[in-house]
């Protein structure tokens, strides 16, 4: 047997190369953190934010084979804990380079005091199987198909101070889908849901919230979003006066809409005999609480009055940053949409969103946490513990930097009592737990 096509020698090279791209992860990180805190005060070079891009778009290719992948050996793993022990000491007491959604440095954070070892407690962890599945599934396919064109999902955040590598996120998912798939399969309660099974297989870590205007928060704020269904018409009425449009395919040469502010649509320069009319298309028309709900969750479920039922998402804004505070009439930012098949989170364009699903997923700070971490929040309820898991797959312009919060997607309500009522039973702060693949 010609010994290139040995399988043995096959899956020794794949694991070796698998090896070598992680410790080649690590250094990276460590020489791109050197530069960016030696130039605090001036903005992240485009350099310095690709640098992790090369090697961890071939790692990703390498994932995408089902034989790297899901098979490495014991032998390797056990020579990249080797390796990380050795690291962690030093990567957890360099300080984190915190950046705004633009990428500029804000901050930094000494990342042992932010994430540090931790361990679960003895309760059953809460979740929809079959959704956690979706989503676990979704995200990976995401980091699949669009790594390279996407860099920002291969930012670690700031876990790598933890020595933590976008190998370690990814084999995280690949062995939650493993176990899922079979739990599911054997029609039993999933091992995930064990908290014994979880200490035992993952690095439990504590996340302390980094608050800069609250110095004493500890714990996650958890808000919640939801989606909302509203009926709506496709043409204007006295009732639905209100409209949603979305942006035409040519609009990423002709950026014209980055010129006006919600202000600005909603005087009407797309109706006809407005200044823009034509350039962009109604797809309905709402109340204001409608549209003003919209906007914030990032997805509507219209019921239009003549029988059709869609969801809508965001998809592009008009390039105006979210001002904290301010309230939501008197915002500037403003949001075009696109019809979509389900609901949807990250994507760094409207057709490569996640599908997700409510109960199972966080929004929060991409650049700075990173996409597809598995995170279980704690709390306390008529002297119990209660433990909750989900995946971080979605984020938005209140997270850019956040370090001390998360958004729970709670579900589908028909109004804001339905869904005051929902998560009423839902805490308002949570100890927080990444859960990485050991």
């Amino acid at each position: 047997m010609n010994i290139l096509s040995s399988p043995k020698f096959r899956f020794t090279v794949g694991c070796a190369a698998l090896l070598f791209v992680s410790l080649a992860s690590s250094h990276l990180y460590t020489q791109s953190t050197n530069k960016q805190l030696a130039q605090q005060n001036q903005s992240f070079t485009q350099q310095e934010n690709s640098a992790l891009v090369p090697s961890q778009i071939s790692l990703t290719s390498n994932l995408q084979n089902p034989f790297v992948a899901q098979q490495i050996s014991d032998e390797v793993i056990d020579k990249q804990k080797a390796f990380f022990s050795q690291q962690n000491l030093l990567a957890a007491s360099a300080p984190f380079p915190v950046v705004d959604e633009f990428k500029k440095y804000k901050f930094s954070i000494n990342g042992s005091q932010v994430v540090t070892p931790g361990k679960l407690p003895s309760s059953k962890v809460n979740f929809n199987q079959k959704d956690l599945l979706t989503v676990l599934v979704n995200t990976r396919k995401y980091f699949q198909d669009y790594s390279s064109q996407d860099p920002d999902i291969l930012r670690t955040g700031m876990l790598a101070t933890q020595g933590v590598t976008i190998p370690d996120v990814l084999n995280t998912l690949n062995f939650m889908i493993a176990v899922l798939k079979e739990d599911v399969a054997n029609n039993r309660a999933t091992r995930l849901q064990d908290p014994k099974f979880i200490n035992s297989n993952f690095r439990v870590i504590k996340w302390t919230a980094y608050n800069p205007k609250n110095k004493k928060q500890k714990q996650l704020r958890i808000t919640k979003y939801a989606v909302f269904t509203h009926s709506g018409s496709r043409k204007k009425t006295s009732t639905f006066n209100t409209p949603i449009y979305s942006l035409k395919e040519n609009s990423n040469n002709d950026k014209f809409y980055t010129r006006y502010t919600k202000q600005d649509v909603l005087s009407g320069i797309y109706e006809p005999g407005g200044k823009e009319f034509g350039k962009v298309k109604s797809l309905a028309y709402l109340t204001r609480t409608g549209l003003e709900e919209a906007l914030m969750q990032g997805t509507i479920l219209i019921n239009f009055t003549d029988g059709y039922r869609a969801f809508f998402n965001v998809d592009r804004n008009n390039g105006m940053s979210y001002v904290r505070g301010l309230k939501a009439t008197a915002q500037k930012r403003y949001w075009y949409f696109r019809e979509v098949d389900a609901i949807k989170g990250y994507g760094y364009k409207i057709d490569a969103k996640i599908s997700i699903k409510p109960g199972v997923t966080f929004a929060g700070d991409v650049l700075n946490i990173g996409l597809g971490k598995v995170i279980v929040i704690e709390h306390t309820k008529g002297g119990r513990k209660h433990l909750q898991m989900g995946v971080m797959a979605d984020t938005g312009g209140a997270f850019l930097p956040n370090l001390y919060q998360l958004d729970f997607l709670a579900g589908i309500f028909k109004s804001q009592k339905e869904f005051g009522q929902n998560i009423s039973q839902l805490p308002e702060y949570a100890i927080a737990y990444f859960l990485v693949k050991k």
